[in-house]
């Protein structure tokens, strides 16, 4: 039988966010994926940086400013992208943001 990893509610993983922060907890870590939760209070920004592996972004609740390469996107609550490897993003939390980063191997 698999190992299954399951969370009945991803949110409370995540302690309050304090203003001007950002908070992140390790969700999975295996051969195939690395999974980290994000809590952006609104404001914080990841400025623009690249990832030398292809990533999945699943907002969870919030709305941020995406920016993708050249193209601007509002991602909310429900928003889900893949990037392939050194594209370059960042993200603006337009209000209090959940998000979920899946990096694949």
């Amino acid at each position: 039988m698999e190992n299954y990893h399951y969370l009945e509610n991803l949110e409370s993983l995540l302690p309050e966010i304090p203003a001007d922060s950002i908070v992140s907890r390790s969700v999975l870590k295996n051969e195939q994926v690395d999974v980290t939760l994000f809590g952006f209070a609104e404001g914080q920004e990841l400025t623009e940086h690249t990832s030398s592996r292809p990533a999945i972004l699943h907002f969870v609740k919030g709305r941020a400013r995406l920016t993708l390469g050249g193209d601007e996107k509002t991602a909310e609550g429900g928003s889900w992208v893949y990037m392939p490897p050194r594209l370059p993003h960042s993200v603006f939390a337009e209000m209090p943001v959940i998000m979920l980063l899946i990096l694949l191997r």
